[in-house]
C-alpha cells in the first residue's frame, strides 16, 4: 500500500489508538518515522517503540503512554504537509501551548524538538506539533 504522507499516517494511527484507549499501535517502519518516535520518546510522550518484522516487512510497535487514564498526548497534528511545506527560522519557531508542548523539526542537524533546535541555533521544516 502506497501513502502520499507516511508521517501523517503514523500520527493518525497514534491519534486513533489514543481515542480507542489502546496500549500499543503499529506503523510501517521508515527512517523519518523512527527519528520522530525517538523525539517523542525522549520528550516523554510515548513509553517507547520496537522494530518488529511481520511477513517480511518491518513495523514499529509503539507503546502509548497514559496518565491517570488519560492519554499523555492531548493533541498531535501535522504542520508541514506534502502539498504545503512549512519552514521556520530559529527566531520564528512557534511556542506550543506556551512551552508546554513541542514542535518536531527536520533540520540540517537531524530531527529534533523545537527546544533543542533553539539551543543549537538551527531552523528547518516543522513536521508536527504535539501537546
Amino acid at each position: 500500500m502506497s501513502f502520499s504522507d507516511p508521517l501523517g499516517d503514523m500520527l493518525t494511527r497514534i491519534r486513533n489508538a489514543h481515542m480507542r484507549g489502546k496500549g500499543k499501535c503499529e506503523t510501517p517502519a521508515s527512517n523519518l518515522r523512527g527519528r520522530v518516535l525517538d523525539v517523542l520518546e525522549s520528550e516523554g510522550y510515548i513509553r517507547g517503540y520496537a522494530s518488529v518484522e511481520k511477513q517480511g516487512f518491518k513495523h514499529f510497535e509503539i507503546e502509548l503512554k497514559y496518565f491517570e487514564g488519560a492519554p499523555v498526548i492531548r493533541e498531535i497534528k501535522r504542520v508541514s504537509k506534502p502539498g504545503r511545506r512549512v519552514y521556520s527560522s530559529v527566531k520564528s519557531l512557534p511556542q506550543i501551548r506556551n512551552g508546554l508542548g513541542i514542535a518536531i523539526l527536520s533540520t540540517p542537524k537531524g530531527v529534533m524538538s523545537d527546544n533543542i533546535a533553539r539551543e543549537q541555533n538551527v531552523g528547518g521544516e516543522i513536521l508536527c506539533q504535539v501537546s
